[in-house]
């Protein structure tokens, strides 16, 4: 084997002698191809022969990554970017993994100084749009994904991203388009496919269903590409009403996806005990209007939120945020601060604590009041801190959705919703559904002025009567253009986007048209077998 030469005055590879280099190169295909038990024996060497040299630290970040061991990747690139501050490789690399943490102001800054070094680094620019995505700003993401997609015309999730955002913003067509000119290049593009099938203005046919298990039968795809295409076959074929093997399709891709992560039910559930014991009774916060211009709302997914804060931001005073990451990330630095784990510090904390943690949350959420006086965060899983909102943000209010328990778990089931690892059993499913229902109840009962309990079911039967309760609940005048809400033309970041720029439907339930194939989610949820209409 030929050694490589020591590496040249200003290289990366700067006083790494020639088996060192061997290492870096072993290590970084390694990693590239995502193999870490290759990556690992090359790294630990050059650890320990040059454990403060900074590509070394970035490639010791990189195999923490593949494991899941992003602090430890974070502090590793400090370290390398402390020897070499200019490295835009690292740099990216450090924004990558700040995004995984959900620190995306921090991601933000690493990204751009990325940018800012190497211009032409087309993997900073789409980190960077994903960083700025997460936190819904959307405009500063679309004119990164579009430098990522200038810079690599065959970025697919790039390209795939900035599809979502023209079907955000209501332009299915020109969506249509763009995740065809993807798969046209790429056919096995799992997210391309998926977002192709949720269009509600389109519908897969045969040629399309063929054409998708055939890319499914690609060898060597990756279960990021598979999994999503999995939920796009179930979509299809449930538009085209064969249920039996849309459940098929559907369970496939669950499974598939569980094997990468499992849900742990029992400590879920103890979780949210913990935390309505720590609120239960509410911990004393200054009697002010600190929060009141937040309106909080939160839910299960598929169970009407969406729909609910279009209803609020067709109103002249509020700004529609969509689904901010700013409160579990305000939790979170304070759990840092303290050294121990959201709740178990809440009982130490005095009325000017909660009080500054409700300036950070309205300092970091500044954005959204620059146009309005108000403004929604639609974070669903908010739900389970709602006891902290109430002692951080005493002025605001929150409205928790709930949905007829069926309909929203089989929506859920139905639904590639990733990170929410609960969805992929319907045993999980309705465990999940029971915490939310039990924790809805107990903060509705504490915080009756504060907290409404929404039926999705209640506000489609009645709309002008809920519209009204909503709007006095949250302290705002009645305006007809919330009765109009289907003719904003704001932009809408989730599943939903389709539906809220329709009038209100009655016909949305879905799981009575799978007959018993859904027996086994009624058990699960307590509730009895199907019976046939007229049996």
């Amino acid at each position: 084997m030929n050694r490589p030469s020591p590496a040249p005055a200003g290289s990366r590879l700067q006083g790494l002698p020639p088996a060192a280099i061997d290492d870096v190169i072993a290590a970084a295909q390694a990693i590239d191809r995502g193999h870490a038990d290759v990556a690992d024996p090359h790294v630990r060497r050059l650890l320990g022969s040059h454990p403060e040299h900074a590509e070394v630290q970035r490639l010791a970040a990189g195999l923490h990554m593949l494991r899941g061991e992003h602090a430890r990747a974070i502090a590793a690139l400090r370290r390398g970017l402390s020897k070499r501050p200019d490295d835009a490789l690292a740099c990216n690399t450090l924004g990558a993994a700040l995004i995984e943490t959900g620190d995306y102001d921090e991601a933000i800054l690493a990204l751009r100084r990325a940018c800012e070094l190497d211009a032409a680094l087309a993997s900073a620019w789409f980190n960077l749009g994903l960083a700025c995505l997460r936190c819904m700003r959307v405009a500063d993401a679309t004119d990164a994904l579009r430098h990522a997609v200038a810079l690599s015309p065959e970025q697919v999730t790039a390209r795939v991203m900035l599809a979502d955002m023209l079907r955000a913003q209501g332009r299915n067509d020109d969506a249509v388009a763009e995740y065809r000119r993807v798969l046209s290049r790429n056919a096995h593009a799992g997210m391309a496919w998926l977002g192709l099938a949720d269009m509600k203005t389109l519908h897969l046919g045969v040629d399309d269903i063929a054409r998708l298990r055939a890319a499914m039968q690609q060898p060597g795809l990756r279960d990021a590409d598979l999994i999503p295409m999995g939920f796009a076959l179930g979509k299809a074929l449930d538009d085209n009403g064969q249920f039996t093997d849309a459940l098929a399709a559907f369970a496939a891709a669950h499974a598939r996806a569980s094997r990468h992560r499992t849900w742990d039910a029992a400590a879920h559930a103890a979780m949210v005990e913990a935390v309505m014991a720590a609120f239960t009774p509410a911990p004393g916060a200054e009697a002010d209007a600190q929060g009141s211009e937040a309106i909080f709302i939160a839910s299960l997914p598929r169970s009407g939120s969406t729909l609910i804060e279009q209803i609020l931001a067709a109103h002249s005073q509020v700004e529609g945020a969509g689904e901010l990451p700013d409160l579990p990330l305000v939790l979170t630095e304070e759990s840092r601060r303290r050294g121990r784990a959201f709740p178990q510090w809440v009982a130490e904390m005095k009325p000017g604590d909660w009080r500054r943690l409700g300036h950070r949350y309205l300092e970091r959420t500044r954005h959204w009041r620059t146009r309005k006086p108000r403004f929604t965060d639609k974070l669903p899983y908010n739900w389970l801190y709602v006891g902290a909102i109430r002692a951080m943000l005493p002025g605001s209010r929150i409205i928790l959705a709930s949905r007829d328990p069926l309909e929203t778990c089989w929506s859920c089931y139905r639904q590639h919703l990733a990170g929410n690892h609960y969805t992929h059993t319907f045993t999980d499913l309705a465990r999940f559904l029971r915490d939310f229902t039990r924790a809805a109840e107990r903060w509705g009962q504490l915080h009756p002025a504060h907290v409404r309990l929404q039926s999705y079911e209640r506000l489609v039967a009645e709309p002008h009567a809920q519209i009204g309760e909503l709007l006095a609940f949250c302290e705002l005048p009645f305006e007809s253009a919330c009765l109009d809400f289907h003719a904003s033309t704001r932009d809408v970041h989730t599943p939903s986007a389709a539906q809220v720029r329709q009038p209100l439907r009655a016909d949305t339930a879905r799981a009575a048209r799978y007959g018993s194939r859904l027996d086994a989610l009624r058990a699960a949820l307590g509730l009895p077998a199907f019976a046939a209409k007229g049996s």
